[in-house]
């Protein structure tokens, strides 16, 4: 039998007759050995250099918000999904619980929580002793014929039709908290699931966010805390005095700091008011500057006209018993039947005074501050804000969150008093909220616009404004 005829090719003769004995198409060759490995290998290295770039993400959160939201963008994108929700539920129910969402609006997570919570797939995750540890997966939500009909309604409405949802469990030596967390679950626009491969990586990312999840919300119980044992240190509220109004603003920074205020009425119709800052943070500076606070009141009502003696006899009882500490402090004595404010400094920001006319820095003298000297002594000064004029005295952590160098941290400062407008001069609450919102745009719990990462972003603001009639 003859060879058939070759198509005629441009540089190929269709005479020459093909090879008697040809072999099989390289296609149907098996695969070497060699390559099938060197194939695996680089699947390997592949996938643990995505797990490393999405490790190194989520470490590098320093919130649970942003935790879970780069929890939720990075397991999308693990299997394959686009949205997802992540309910934060620690077991031990001392909280904090929120429920995040990714691709989904307020109102679709409302939705999502319609469904009877036994019938959803974080439900079936988190409730009862007999709580599920595997992941739970939903192939196709409207050929399954044990989902809720609830849950079908709601996957019509929003328009997905399959979901795949994760245990997070934080293993004993992850952290302080451990134990269930909570549960992620991601939702696929049709029907799908996460080949064997998918599931693997998805289940080493989220055993690490676990972990990483456990250490953030131990942080954030304990800045819970100090923000409490904070608050209760601090007045509930302030004292009404004929010819003055008193508003104060008070943020804990995310380590708990020893920032305080306080204002005391004194006899005459006068009153004491006090600003001061304790050296370090956490439960210890928290304590301290309670104890600091305590001794200011004392000394204010045994000699409050003198505020040299009460800074004095602050700073002796700093140095006897909180050698290891400084402070700062300011403490002014006011009456306000009179215009007339005599005050203090030992280390400490300078007051401003807003008004129609002026917006100046009160000049103090400079002083060290409380617990650097073996005596502190500085002279006082005489302020004398005319009827309307609110005096602001704060903290320097109003000024060290701006993430800004001192001088352009008070040139900001004074830029915003000098902004506050007519209409706010009377409410000295509105005077003090327009010049946080103004010295720090990105709000006072965050530091300055760059977010919570920003420099100074950890220190106590305090702001407390006396506005005289």
């Amino acid at each position: 039998m003859s060879a058939p005829n070759m198509p005629k090719v441009a540089g190929i003769d269709s005479t020459v007759p093909a090879p008697a004995h040809t072999g099989p198409p390289l296609d149907d060759l098996p695969s070497a050995p060699g390559a099938l490995i060197r194939d695996r290998l680089a699947g390997w290295v592949s996938d643990l250099t995505t797990l490393h770039e999405l490790t190194e993400r989520l470490a590098g959160t320093s919130s649970l918000d942003s935790a879970l939201k780069e929890l939720l963008r990075a397991g999308a994108a693990l299997v394959g999904a686009r949205r997802g929700l992540v309910v934060l539920e620690p077991a031990d129910g001392l909280g904090p619980g929120t429920t995040l969402g990714l691709g989904l609006t307020r109102a679709d997570l409302g939705h999502l929580e319609t469904v009877p919570r036994r019938a959803s797939s974080y439900g079936r995750l988190l409730d009862g002793p007999a709580a599920r540890t595997e992941p739970v997966a939903v192939p196709d939500l409207f050929r399954d014929t044990e989902v809720d009909p609830r849950q079908r309604e709601v996957a019509v409405r929003l328009g997905y039709g399959a979901s795949y949802a994760v245990p997070l469990v934080a293993a004993t030596g992850a952290g302080a908290v451990c134990g269930r967390l909570g549960a992620v679950v991601w939702l696929y626009d049709e029907p799908a699931e996460p080949v064997e491969r998918q599931r693997h990586l998805v289940g080493l990312y989220t055993r690490y966010a676990s972990a990483h999840l456990a250490r953030l919300l131990e942080l954030e119980r304990a800045r819970t805390r100090a923000a409490t044992i904070a608050e209760e240190l601090l007045p509930s509220r302030l004292p009404r005095i004929p010819g003055i109004q008193l508003a104060a603003r008070h943020r804990t920074g995310p380590y708990g700091g020893g920032d305080w205020y306080d204002a005391l009425p004194l006899p005459e119709g006068a009153v004491s008011l006090s600003v001061g800052s304790v050296s370090g943070s956490g439960p210890g500076a928290v304590a301290a500057m309670g104890r600091l606070r305590a001794s200011t009141r004392a000394y204010a009502v045994m000699e409050g006209e003198d505020p040299v003696a009460v800074l004095s006899d602050l700073e002796l009882l700093l140095r006897l018993t909180e050698p290891a500490r400084t402070a700062t402090a300011l403490f002014a004595y006011a009456e306000p039947a009179q215009g007339k404010i005599l005050l203090a400094g030992a280390g400490h920001a300078p007051p401003l005074i807003v008004g129609d006319r002026r917006t100046e820095f009160v000049e103090t003298s400079l002083s060290a501050p409380l617990g650097m000297l073996a005596c502190w002594e500085a002279p006082s000064v005489e302020v004398w804000p005319a009827p309307g004029e609110t005096v602001l005295l704060y903290t320097d952590g109003l000024l060290r969150r701006t993430g800004d160098p001192m001088d352009r941290a008070y040139a900001r400062l004074h830029g915003a008093a000098a902004s506050v407008p007519p209409s706010a001069r009377n409410d000295p609450g509105a005077v003090a909220d327009h010049v946080l919102r103004t010295v720090l745009p990105g709000g006072p719990d965050t530091g300055n616009a760059g977010g919570a990462g920003s420099p100074g972003s950890a220190e106590d603001v305090v702001l407390l404004a006396a506005r005289f009639d």
